[in-house]
Order: C-alpha cells, then structure tokens, then sequence
C-alpha cells in the first residue's frame, strides 16, 4: 500500500538534510564520540541496549539543530557538542520510552530493544540516558540552557500521559491531537534549536525566533509522520505502516476521516480504532476512507501551515549558510511524502 501526494510547489526538486549535514559534519563528530562514551557503562547490558537503538541509522536532525542554531550566532566554544549530545539522549530516552508504552516490535526496521532486551531494560536504559543528559546540561554551566532541556524533558512527559489519555478516543478533536504532538514531538525540537543561541549569548528575540522555528519544524515533521502511517514505507518511517492503525492511536488523518463520514463510516473507525478491528483489510479500508475525504491532503496542509510559521520565524535573521539549511530543513521534513 502506498500513496503519492503531489505538493505542487512549483519546485524542480526535493529539498534536502545534506546542507544541515555538511555544515554541522566536524562538530556531529564530536558529537558522535561524546555519544558513545557516555553511553558507556560496566553494566553491560546498558551500553548494549542503548548501542542498538543510538548506531541504527537516525538522521540525528535533533541535534544538528543546536550546533547549526549555535553556529548560526557565531558559537565558537564547546558547550553545544555536550547540549546536542544531551538533546539525543533526550530523544533516544523517549523512544525506548515509546516502543515499551507502544508495544512496538520495529525501529528504524529494527527489532526494537524491547523484543531483544525485554519492557524493563527498556525503560531503565532510557532512563540512564535521561541521567547522562542532566549531567552533561549541568557540565555546561548554563542555567538557561538546563532550565530549556529540563523544561522540554518535563513537557514530554506530559505529551505522552496525554497521548495515553487519547488513546481509542474518537471524541479527540484536532486540537486535543495538537496538544499531544506539540508536547510530545515539537517540545524537543524547540528546545534542540533554542539551547544554540543560549550558548551563543544570542539576545532574546533570536532565542525567541529559534524556539519558534524549532516548535513549527517539531509540529510539521509529526504531522508528515501522521501521513507517512498511512501511505509511507517503513525505511521512510522508521516502523512498520500502519503501526498507528493497530495501536489504536488517534492521529489528525483519522481524526478528519472520523468527523467528515457517515454514521457508517464512524461505525468502522468505532470497532477498528475503539474496539481493535485492526486487521490488514480494515487498514485498507481506512487508508480509503481517510483518502476520500482528504485526511492525507489536509494533513499536509497543515504541516505545510506550521512549516510556513518556521520559515517566518527566521525571516528576520541575516543570510548565512546556516539559516538557508534550516529553512531547507522545513522543506526535507514536508517532502518526505513524495
């Protein structure tokens, strides 16, 4: 199963990470090494469990957000290798969080920790990595910066709480789900693109512009992910499609199909989604309805709207290299569903 949806942008081409990626290749190795070393542990099971998930082939856009937002006001020093470092403990943290809560069996078309290790190694590795990346915002120094991470860290945590209470609960309405997704995917992005110029000693509005352009970069990648569920591959989701389907979660494409069908209709996402219908020709049947009445189109609209707001965000700041690969960045994110 698989969908095309054109973007009509007017562009010859699909946008690319590569720019981010070159700019930020010196200081990501760094960033590298310093993920490896504090991923270390004489528990062994630790290093392993962590390993699995850190060397399976993310793109790390997290992080390269903070050295390219550092970058972006001249940061010269050191603080933002540990800061970007910290960011992806963050979000690998989450992610064995997830595939427990999720009963996820694939990441990044990998057997995820969880069917290896099992539920509590998951979870407790998650949580040593969580600790590693307090102690290296306190081996920063910086106040502002612990106070961001450690505010995003919290936020998380209450986007997934949400994201439970939500869960096989057609009544959620496009803003409850946006509630979910700011906290759960947009805080951290947020925070990954604000801590740069907080080291950089950047002045307010440019930490305000940069919180601004990771929060509707976070909102956009997630609701392109909503998308990706539906009409993706695995390689381009990093899970198995249709995942979401069968954990009955409530995301903005069934969100829009469920309020815009008939009663029979509401009836089929009632039993799939309420009641756990979720085999492979109910998830075609979804993926039809969803399709007739434009949850895929009007998905990636709004992902489109929030990209725009990133864009804006960073309209006020001088031209470099820097800022035209994060505005490029915005561009990866939504194209992902040609």
């Amino acid at each position: 199963m698989g969908v095309v949806i054109p973007l009509d942008d007017g562009k010859n081409k699909l946008a690319s990470v590569k720019p981010l990626v070159d700019l930020t290749k010196a200081d990501m190795e760094r960033v590298n090494q310093l993920i490896l070393s504090k991923a270390g542990s004489d528990v062994q099971m630790i290093p392993e469990v962590a390993n699995h998930l850190i060397s399976s082939g993310g793109k790390r856009l997290r992080p390269m957000l903070t050295l390219s937002s550092a970058a972006l006001f001249g940061y010269s020093g050191d603080h933002h290798i540990k800061l970007a470092t910290s960011v992806e403990f963050m979000h690998t943290a989450t992610l064995l969080h997830d595939d427990v809560v999720d009963e996820s069996d694939l990441r990044r078309g990998k057997s995820t920790a969880r069917m290896i290790w099992g539920n509590q190694a998951s979870v407790l590795v998650g949580d040593f990595l969580l600790g590693q990346a307090f102690r290296m915002m306190v081996d920063v120094g910086s106040l502002e910066a612990l106070d961001v991470l450690s505010t995003a860290a919290s936020v998380i945590a209450e986007g997934e709480v949400l994201q439970l209470s939500v869960a096989k609960h057609l009544a959620t309405t496009e803003d409850d789900y946006l509630s979910v997704i700011r906290a759960k995917t947009a805080a951290l992005f947020a925070a990954a693109a604000e801590v740069g110029p907080i080291v950089a000693k950047a002045d307010r509005a440019s930490r305000n512009a940069l919180k601004s352009y990771g929060m509707n970069l976070g909102l956009a990648f997630q609701l392109v992910d909503d998308v990706l569920d539906y009409g993706g591959s695995a390689a381009e989701l990093g899970k198995n499609v249709g995942d979401d389907f069968r954990e009955g979660k409530i995301t903005l494409p069934v969100i829009l199909s469920y309020r815009r069908g008939t009663a029979e209709d509401r009836e089929f996402w009632r039993r799939a989604i309420e009641d756990g219908e979720s085999s492979d020709a109910n998830l075609e049947r979804a993926h039809g309805l969803i399709t007739r009445y434009g949850g895929l189109t009007d998905t990636i609209a709004r992902a489109k709207h929030y990209g725009t707001i990133a864009r804006d965000a960073l309209a006020p700041l001088p031209a470099s290299a820097h800022k035209s690969a994060l505005l490029e960045v915005i561009d990866f994110c939504i194209d992902r569903v040609n």
